[in-house]
């Protein structure tokens, strides 16, 4: 290969970077501002919707983190967001406590159950890492239904945890909003730094980034990790939203639906998982008005996804719009 074909083709790869920039910037410019102008449209009942999609959507984020950047599917997030929800209600409601006081521990609560989680799950990868991440959950599911003491049982926790300062829906929602904008910048910075990118390495081979001289086990445990992270600071926030917390809120189907919304965004795109969040609650929402057998219509979409668009919705729309970019330019 000649210089003058070498520098063609790097130069073409720098156009070609440079475009995906440029729309990357350009979807999200579009995107903070429509959820900002939401407010403005939508009523108390719909913002509140809107306001339960931007929580979970970081609690898919987090599950998107392992699956879409190491290759490895967690069932125990759900576990760590509701543990989170059960410190800052506890604290707020039945300790008299702070409620900013309580979000801290709550986070703090997550992070250290993330932590311990991610003990176990270095020891294993593929199945038997989503297999010890089920049973992580369920042990936690079982101390909240057991421990009636503290946890309340199945009557849960209930209080009014949000302070009064962001008590307005409104106020509320911005609040909301700011922490999933801010907390989704920070995860992308971090996935695609020099440390995001060995995670894919470990994701495609992880025996070959041994090889190589990395300590593969201490990455996952860091990436594992920072994802129980934004699952607690997801349910330190469903706290202030939901006011009430149950060992529902920590059982299996929460990391099940947090891995849903994750798969029909789109895993590994991170913005997905607002779409993927906003699918599934918007149905769950709607569809339950008028049948109780909601989850069958969840989960036919979910069929006709993996069908259709096994990369996601997002995934789909940019394999659409690449193809026309492609055709243009050999136009």
């Amino acid at each position: 290969m000649t210089d003058h074909a070498s520098t063609a083709i790097r130069g073409v790869a720098q156009d070609e970077l440079a475009r995906r920039r440029s729309s990357l910037l350009r979807g999200s410019v579009f995107g903070v501002v429509l959820l900002a102008l939401l407010p403005l449209v939508l009523s108390t009942y719909r913002l509140s919707l809107a306001t339960e999609i931007l929580i979970f959507a970081l609690l898919a984020i987090s599950i998107d983190m392992l699956a879409g950047y190491v290759g490895l599917v967690s069932l125990g997030h759900g576990a760590v967001f509701g543990t989170a929800t059960y410190v800052a209600l506890y604290w707020s409601a039945i300790a008299g406590g702070s409620p900013w006081v309580g979000l801290a521990l709550g986070v703090a609560a997550g992070l250290g159950l993330s932590a311990l989680f991610a003990l176990f799950a270095t020891r294993v990868t593929g199945v038997y890492f989503l297999l010890l991440t089920l049973a992580l959950g369920m042990i936690v599911w079982g101390v909240c239904l057991r421990w009636t003491s503290i946890t309340g049982g199945e009557n849960g926790i209930r209080g009014d945890g949000r302070p009064e300062s962001i008590a307005d829906p409104i106020v509320f929602y911005y609040v909301i909003l700011a922490v999933a904008l801010i907390v989704t910048w920070a995860v992308w910075r971090f996935v695609q730094s020099p440390f995001g990118l060995t995670l894919n390495g470990i994701r495609d081979s992880a025996s070959r980034m041994r090889s190589l001289g990395y300590n593969v086990p201490l990455h996952v445990f860091l990436a594992f990790t920072a994802s129980g992270l934004v699952a607690s600071i997801a349910g330190a926030c469903y706290a202030l939203f939901n006011n009430f917390v149950s060992p529902s809120t920590v059982q299996l189907s929460q990391s099940v639906e947090g891995l849903l919304m994750a798969i029909i965004g789109g895993v590994g795109t991170l913005a997905g998982s607002f779409v993927g969040a906003a699918v599934i609650i918007v149905l769950e929402n709607v569809v339950s008005q008028y049948t109780a057998r909601w989850p069958m219509v969840l989960g036919g979409m979910f069929v006709v996804t993996m069908i259709l668009a096994p990369e996601g919705i997002l995934g789909a729309l940019r394999r659409v719009f690449t193809r026309a970019s492609t055709r243009q330019s050999r136009s």
